[in-house]
């Protein structure tokens, strides 16, 4: 029997000929359009991880405080005292390449209708963000496209963004990355599922009208991206954030009165994602009219109804019997709400449109029971990777208490330390951040730029702020560098790491959303950096007791060169991570607070290295070595020992030693707190510039209070194996770093006052501000 569609049509789907072949015997016989285009974007990468899913199962997914994990539209852990804490991370990479704008806004508006389906109040956004140099127009365009995007939505519907990340690398020129992570706190006495239930219950659909925006967006966001990836503009959705704030308190009312049984948020495929999800997880089948969809445009054929990402659209099953009420709150938000379908026995997905039949398919078919790609891993590491290892620091000039050779002309360690601090992704993102809201709700207890992670307060509904102490943290983090050099290791760091920044500022590291940024996994090379960044965090995560309770897969992520060869971006398994805070009064951030504090390390710093490190990158044009690697038992105890003296009250801030090493963790401490430090570093065991700027795990610098000097040194001989050492002390506001060898031989003598000015601009600057 020929086939209804040519290769070309079936290609356009982002199908391969082979599965086609399996959707025919799915079904006993050929789709049609509507079908082939349901199955097109529910079999895509982003909605089925069909080469992830293998990889994803050995995440360790249980723990004693996960009340929800992988499944469902966010994770859930268990806080105490009756609150609960819902949270995801998904990217919207390649609708912000092309309408950076757009692409980014719908990424917050759609993170943050998972956790509004689950039956919790978002708290807080986060974010992480890469893009090309900005030097490049088109970069910069991409990049204040993307901020502005995102204050837009977060600021517009009342959520603070309250921390994240930034890189610039080359590596993103064509590809920038756009994940965004959200935070909720449970208002409904029983978690939201989405799995369908009861033959008979009618099916709502609620939220804003349906158009042709963002038709095919799973799709979309499962190719690489090519110069005609600028024609696919309507894969890019358009939001309203006024609208979704209308949507999230009309569902939340909605769920407080018991009258819906499962929902689901239409996001990537819209309905035919949540029809087919909440069919298949229920067990039960949806019938689903077209005709009964509100739209805002005419002439709307099925295929256009099915695949359409219109944004702030939410699909509910409701108790036969309760529709008009729930109607009822939706129109009083001024929100569409209409019973579009209703939940049959028969297992299937049926769409009716003008009184026939317009697709009929197996829900399971659509939703669990897709493709499965088994790839074989590389037996080796790749050639680049292999080549890299062979780098080692003795290939450098040699390191003088002046100074270092580099790129031609001879440069002292004040003069590293002030380029490091010139470079965007160490710089200021003052410019960024302070364009979003990052108070409102008024329970941001850090603001950014302040630590190391985002502290927020937590509390139940009209609570007396006074008497809330309970607060959580939220961390994302990663190092594409270290992962691209080594996979395994970079994303047992990224895992560390996060982990690290929730202890520095006294948060018990709870639980991990992931986004997995990868390029394409039909590439040998791409499937490995994916497999053993994958086993690395898996590692990571079981030994850190950090359980992944969902994420998101964004693969593909390429670009062609000028030989028309794929070229795909830095490996990124971007690590969200939440942590308790038993007592807000007892938190701290990264700069110094008095003068006169004693500055600590927790950690070696005789075992750092200058593979991968941001110091090789910038100072001598060179992406080589092996990356940092992680002792997980060092990790833990150099975090518990944070963590104590914090919850102690005996250190006044602590900050990551993590890109641009000691030097430069020190002057961010500084700039922090507005003051000085006397340093004298033992430098005796490496080179000059791996003891200065040099990287590895488990190091944190913390400052005590003098009076408490023998508590805190008392504790930390107490553990044993810890290595510690004290560097110095914060010096009163002459703002200036000063750090002395050993033999007390000045190495750095920076102004704060320049570098901080310095520090500030590197962005605005680069961006002609």
């Amino acid at each position: 029997m020929t086939a209804p569609f040519s290769p070309a049509e079936i290609a356009a789907e982002g199908l391969k000929p082979q599965e086609y072949e399996e959707i025919v015997q799915r079904l006993g016989r050929h789709p049609n359009k509507a079908e082939l285009g349901m199955f097109g974007v529910m079999w895509s990468e982003h909605c089925c991880y069909k080469n992830s899913r293998p990889l994803l199962k050995n995440f360790p997914t249980t723990g004693e405080r996960i009340l929800v994990g992988p499944g469902e539209n966010a994770g859930v852990v268990d806080l105490g005292q009756g609150l609960q804490l819902a949270f995801k991370i998904e990217s919207h990479n390649h609708p912000s390449a092309i309408e950076p704008f757009q692409g980014a806004a719908t990424g917050v508006g759609g993170i943050l209708r998972d956790i509004f389906t689950m039956g919790a109040r978002p708290i807080a956004l986060l974010n992480s963000l890469r893009f090309g140099p900005l030097e490049d127009p088109r970069n910069r365009r991409i990049f204040m496209g993307v901020v502005d995007g995102i204050s837009h939505y977060g600021n517009c519907i009342g959520v603070p963004t309250v921390g994240g990340e930034i890189y610039f690398d080359p590596a993103y020129a064509g590809n920038p990355l756009v994940n965004a992570m959200a935070l909720g706190l449970m208002e409904t006495e029983t978690i939201v599922k989405s799995g369908a239930a009861g033959i008979g219950n009618p099916v709502l659909y609620v939220g804003s009208t349906t158009g042709r925006d963002g038709m095919g967006g799973a799709s979309f966001a499962s190719a690489e991206l090519t110069e005609q990836s600028m024609d696919d503009r309507p894969a890019v959705q358009v939001g309203d954030p006024f609208l979704e704030k209308s949507l999230v308190e009309a569902c939340l009312e909605a769920f407080k009165t018991g009258a819906v049984v499962a929902a689901q948020d239409m996001g990537a495929a819209g309905i035919t994602c949540s029809t087919s999800e909440m069919a298949a997880k229920g067990g039960v089948g949806i019938e689903l009219d077209l005709d009964k969809i509100p739209v805002r445009e005419t002439g709307m054929v099925p295929y256009e109804y099915l695949l359409s990402e219109s944004q702030e659209r939410m699909l509910f099953v409701a108790h036969r019997g309760r529709e008009q009420e729930l109607i009822d709150i939706f129109q009083r938000w001024g929100l569409q709400a209409v019973v579009a379908g209703t939940v049959i026995e028969e297992p299937i997905v049926r769409i009716l449109f003008h009184g026939e039949i317009a697709a009929e398919i197996p829900a399971t078919a659509l939703a669990d029971n897709t493709p499965i790609y088994h790839r074989e891993l590389l037996k080796e590491a790749p050639a680049y990777a292999q080549q890299a290892w062979q780098w080692t620091a003795a290939q450098l000039p040699s390191a003088q208490t002046q100074g270092i050779e580099a790129q031609g002309q001879f440069l002292s360690w004040n003069e590293v330390l002030t380029r490091l601090l010139n470079t965007p992704s160490l710089a200021s993102k003052r410019w960024v951040y302070r364009q979003y809201d990052h108070q409102v709700q008024n329970n941001t207890v850090l603001l950014p730029g302040g630590a190391d992670a985002a502290v927020i307060r937590v509390r139940p509904v009209d609570a007396d702020p006074v008497n809330c102490t309970t607060g959580v943290a939220a961390t994302t983090d990663c190092n594409p560098r270290y992962v691209y050099l080594n996979p395994y290791e970079g994303a047992k760091y990224a895992v560390a790491e996060a982990a690290r920044n929730l202890s520095c500022v006294g948060a018990e590291p709870l639980a991990v959303t992931d986004n997995l940024n990868f390029g394409s996994p039909e590439n040998p090379v791409g499937y490995w950096q994916l497999a053993k960044a994958c086993e690395g965090i898996a590692e990571a995560c079981r030994e850190l007791n950090t359980p992944v309770t969902g994420g998101n897969v964004s693969l593909y992520n390429e670009t062609l060169d000028a030989e028309g060869k794929p070229q795909a971006i830095y490996p990124t398994p971007v690590i969200g991570m939440v942590g308790l805070i038993a007592d807000l009064g007892r938190v701290v951030g990264q700069g110094w607070r008095e003068t006169g504090d004693l500055i600590y390390l927790l950690g070696s710093n005789d075992h750092n290295t200058l593979g991968g490190s941001e110091y090789l990158a910038t100072i001598h044009h060179t992406v080589a070595g092996q990356p940092p690697q992680v002792d997980l038992a060092l990790e833990k105890q150099v975090q518990g020992a944070c963590r104590y003296g914090i919850a102690q009250g005996w250190l006044r801030s602590a900050h990551d030693c993590a890109e641009g090493g000691l030097a430069l963790a020190l002057a961010e401490a500084c700039i922090g707190g507005q003051k000085g430090a006397h340093i004298v570093l033992d430098a005796s065991s490496q080179r000059l510039d791996e003891s200065l700027f040099g990287e590895s795990a488990s190091r944190i610098v913390v400052s005590v209070d003098p009076v408490h000097k023998d508590d805190w040194q008392a504790y930390l001989q107490d553990q044993g194996s810890l290595p510690w050492q004290q560097l110095g002390q914060v010096t009163d506001a002459s703002e200036r770093l000063v750090i002395l060898g050993n033999d007390q031989t000045p190495l750095i003598d920076l102004d704060l006052g320049e570098a901080m000015a310095l520090w500030e601009a590197a962005i605005p600057r680069r961006l002609g501000l």
